[in-house]
């Protein structure tokens, strides 16, 4: 087990979360988590079991792999909903789990089917269309055929939902495209209907969307980076504030991210410190070595230019960013010493490091970050 930091939860906050976005969408929207790439980094099996104690009870995975961790964390309490990747092994402990799954090809379609029929039980799918986004999603012209199987096949597979995904809609730039995909979304739902099937619900929006163009919200909202208390963009944030009187961020960040000092060392000045010579000692200093690198998520870009906090005070990383460790100037803290606890992400006293702040300083996107924070390092719920 990873002992060199460890992520923290908070519950509080989460729920805080959930209860805007409830609010925000009204009773009549589901809201399914979204718990890919290991819960955006804030783990999964801990995550939704965090979740699901605060009243969720839909999750959207990416694949099989994520599917198997969220059915072992919460049985069959819970719907879980397969977006992405289902090899054809598995088709089959999808369908015997209840598990939904996206079909946006023919070969995915016909599998299903098959593997319905061997079972004697129907697959619940949903079926996505391609409105704009150029990646996966049946073409118009391929949708008489899927919808030749729909009605064909009434005993082995469930017309649960209709799907897109849309290309970008964070930013205003993508105005236009986004909305020429949601016009796409309703004439292919229409011509779907007019052949006499149906899908049980609609759904197409993300976080961006759901607060970008509210009509996309639908009957399910596919809610990933807000749950998690942080904004698509900053112009999904400014959106946001334009529209409300109380000018506050409603959303908690969940995530905290802690580590102790590894060792203390004084430094002349002149030397270079760590690798290289990508920084020099221009006066007597002190450092700190904490024992956390690239490997563990922190990203080598953050070299000479990350903050972390320790007894409250901002402290600068100088020197490359190892694979295990890094340094940090304390310099001006008196009385800094091995074990102090140092915050990567967080809070501490009145002082913050922020994912955004993080990800800004390293070039990343908030996403980026998030998910690449090792999935050995342990998590807890406080």
């Amino acid at each position: 087990m990873h002992t060199n930091s460890t992520i923290e939860l908070n519950k509080t906050a989460y729920r805080n979360n959930i209860q805007f976005l409830r609010k925000t969408f009204g009773k009549k929207v589901t809201l399914s988590s979204v718990v890919k790439g290991n819960a955006y980094g804030h783990g999964l099996h801990e995550f939704v079991t965090m979740a699901n104690d605060c009243g969720v009870n839909h999750f959207s995975a990416f694949d099989v792999e994520e599917a198997k961790i969220i059915r072992e964390a919460l049985s069959d309490k819970v719907t879980i909903m397969i977006m992405g990747f289902v090899p054809n092994e598995d088709m089959e402990w999808v369908i015997t789990n209840g598990v939904e799954f996206y079909i946006f090809d023919k070969s995915r379609l016909s599998t299903a089917v098959k593997t319905a029929k061997k079972l004697s039980t129907k697959a619940i799918v949903h079926i996505e269309v391609e409105t704009g986004m150029n990646r996966t999603g049946f073409d118009k012209q391929e949708l008489a055929q899927v919808i030749a199987t729909l009605k064909k096949e009434t005993e082995h597979l469930l017309f649960k939902g209709l799907c897109t995904h849309y290309a970008g809609a964070e930013s205003i730039t993508n105005y236009y495209r986004v909305e020429k995909q949601i016009k796409k979304y309703q004439e292919i739902y229409d011509y779907i209907c007019s052949t006499g099937i149906q899908p049980e619900i609609k759904h197409t929006a993300c976080s961006a969307a759901s607060m970008m163009y509210p009509e996309t919200r639908m009957d399910l909202v596919r809610i990933g980076i807000m749950q998690y208390g942080l904004w698509s963009s900053p112009e999904v944030f400014v959106k946001f504030l334009n529209s409300y009187k109380n000018k506050i961020d409603p959303l908690q960040r969940i995530i905290a991210w802690k580590s102790k000092i590894m060792s203390t060392k004084k430094v002349n000045s002149g030397e270079f410190i760590g690798y290289g010579t990508s920084f020099l000692a221009e006066r007597k200093m002190k450092i700190a070595v904490v024992p956390i690198g690239y490997a563990h998520g922190y990203s080598r870009s953050l070299s000479n230019q990350g903050r972390v906090l320790i007894q409250g005070h901002r402290c600068a990383v100088i020197g490359s960013v190892n694979m295990n460790m890094m340094t940090v100037d304390v310099t001006d803290i008196d009385a800094v010493k091995k074990e102090d606890e140092v915050v990567l992400i967080g809070s501490q006293k009145d002082m913050t490091v922020s994912v955004a702040s993080f990800s800004d300083l390293s070039n990343q996107l908030n996403y980026e970050l998030l998910t690449r924070i090792a999935k050995t390092i342990p998590r807890k719920i406080i």
